[in-house]
C-alpha cells in the first residue's frame, strides 16, 4: 500500500518441503506428496515463482541429474527419521527438478548470505551441467551473487533461460561502490537479463537504500557510455526501464500496470 503497487508472492519450496515432512508422510510417498503440495502452493493467487535456497543447505556442487525414485526414498528414510531442516543432496536435487516440473520462473540465492554457507560452494558456476540439462524450460534467475557477479553475467550471456540481479550486495557495498559491482555484473551481462532487486527485509530504509544505490549506480554507468558515444540518450533510458521495470514483467509474466 505504501509503494502503490501490487505484491506477488514467491514460494520457498524449502518451506513446502519441510511442511510436508511434518506431516508424518511416509519415505516412499515423499516426492509425490512433496509435488503436490508445491502445485497447490504455486495455485495460489498471487503467485508468480518459485525459489530455493539450496546454495544455504548444500551449495550448487550437486550431481545435476535427476534423482531416480528409488535414491529420492532412500534419501526421504533417512530426512523423515532424522528431521530438521531439508539439507540432504539427493533431496535438494529433487526439489531443483520439481521447480521444473512447476513451470515458473526459479530464483536461487547465490554467493553471499549468512554464516551457514559455505562461499566457494554458492558460486552459480557450479549450476553449469544443471542449466544445460535444464534449457529451453523455465527461467532461472540468479540473485545477489557477490562475490561471483561475472560469474552469473556469464551464465546470463551463455543461457538463454538465466537472469540475475545484485539486490542483497548494494546493501552491504552502499551507493558509492554500488556503480563498481553493478560494472562486473553488466560487462557481459545482456540488457534484458539484468533485474532490479532491493532485497529488502528488517529496517523499512533498506528498500530506499537499495533503490538508491541501484539507481545511482546504473545511471553513472549509463551516463558514462553516453559520454562515450556508446550510447544514445534514448538507448540508455530505455535500457534503464528495462532493469527497472520491463525486464521483471517480461519473465514474471506481469502486466504492465504490475
Amino acid at each position: 500500500e505504501v509503494a502503490g503497487a501490487v505484491a506477488h508472492e514467491v514460494v520457498r519450496l524449502e518451506a513446502v518441503a519441510e511442511s510436508v515432512a511434518g506431516r508424518g508422510v511416509e519415505p516412499d510417498g515423499y516426492a509425490d506428496a512433496f509435488r503436490a503440495a508445491a502445485l497447490d502452493a504455486v495455485r495460489r493467487p498471487g503467485v508468480v515463482g518459485v525459489k530455493s535456497v539450496a546454495s544455504y543447505r548444500t551449495g550448487f556442487d550437486l550431481d545435476p541429474v535427476r534423482p531416480s525414485a528409488a535414491e529420492v526414498t532412500r534419501a526421504a528414510r533417512v530426512w523423515l527419521a532424522r528431521g530438521g531442516r531439508l539439507e540432504d543432496p539427493v533431496l535438494v536435487r529433487e526439489l531443483l527438478w520439481t521447480a521444473v516440473d512447476l513451470g515458473l520462473p526459479l530464483q536461487l540465492h547465490t554467493g553471499f548470505g549468512d554464516n551457514d554457507i559455505r562461499l566457494h560452494r554458492t558460486d552459480p558456476a557450479l549450476l553449469t551441467d544443471w542449466l544445460h540439462l535444464t534449457a529451453g524450460t523455465i527461467p532461472v534467475l540468479l540473485l545477489h551473487c557477490w562475490p561471483y557477479q561475472r560469474q552469473a553475467g556469464y551464465l546470463a550471456a551463455v543461457f538463454e533461460q538465466v537472469y540475475l540481479d545484485v539486490g542483497l550486495t548494494l546493501h552491504h557495498v552502499g551507493p558509492v561502490r554500488a556503480r563498481a559491482v553493478l560494472a562486473e555484473a553488466m560487462e557481459i551481462t545482456p540488457f534484458r537479463k539484468l533485474l532490479y532487486s532491493s532485497d529488502a527485509y528488517g529496517l523499512s530504509e533498506f528498500y530506499g537504500l537499495g533503490a538508491l544505490a541501484f539507481r545511482r549506480g546504473l545511471g553513472d554507468l549509463l551516463q558514462e557510455r553516453v559520454d562515450a558515444d556508446e550510447l544514445g540518450l534514448p538507448d540508455a533510458l530505455r535500457l534503464a526501464r528495462w532493469a527497472g521495470a520491463d525486464n521483471a514483467r517480461r519473465v514474471y509474466r506481469l502486466s504492465d500496470g504490475h
